[in-house]
């Protein structure tokens, strides 16, 4: 018969189930990372093949997924897609135009000078928006700002030496129509 000494159970391993979970957890979110950067790529390769662009002079079409952008430099054209009247006699300044669309929105911009002073440019602009939402005057520099039909007009006046240099600025959220440099 046994002497009087207790059987003891045999030891087991110690469990490893937290090891695996953390290696589980790890894998999991490299596999992710991997999925992420895939859908990533082939997101962009999608956008990039269906983006076309077509220059002419300095006329630039942008044709994206999103929409389309439409600039051009010349100061010919954004002063006939401005929708403002330009001051007689005005002369474009070359360089210093843009027209831009892009969706509904459009943007045009161009500057401008004349031998005219700055003051009576700038009673000619307030006499085409005598309802303007800003107008301001202040020693030979002179700004209207006027908003409607969902426009905002912004003309900035300035005398420079001999004669007067005005931007005018056209923002629109109307659905352009097609324009010169289309």
């Amino acid at each position: 018969m046994a002497t009087g000494s207790a059987v003891q159970p045999p030891v087991q391993p110690r469990s490893r189930s937290g090891l695996k979970t953390l290696l589980i957890v790890v894998a999991a979110l490299f596999g992710f990372c991997i999925v992420g950067v895939a859908a990533a790529t082939f997101i962009g390769l999608r956008i990039a093949r269906r983006t076309h662009v077509e220059t002419s002079g300095d006329n630039v079409r942008v044709e994206t997924p999103f929409g389309t952008v439409v600039s051009t430099k010349d100061p010919e054209v954004a002063a006939r897609n401005l929708g403002v009247d330009v001051y007689p006699g005005a002369q474009p300044v070359e360089n210093n135009a843009a027209a831009v669309t892009v969706g509904k929105m459009k943007t045009v911009n161009a500057e401008f000078e004349t031998s005219d002073p700055a003051d009576k440019v700038f009673e000619f602009y307030k006499k085409k928006y005598p309802h303007a939402t800003v107008t301001t005057a202040d020693e030979g520099r002179y700004t209207i700002v006027a908003t409607g039909d969902s426009s905002v007009v912004t003309i900035n006046i300035e005398s420079d030496d001999d004669h007067t240099r005005f931007h005018i600025a056209n923002v629109s959220g109307k659905s352009p129509g097609k324009s010169d440099s289309d």
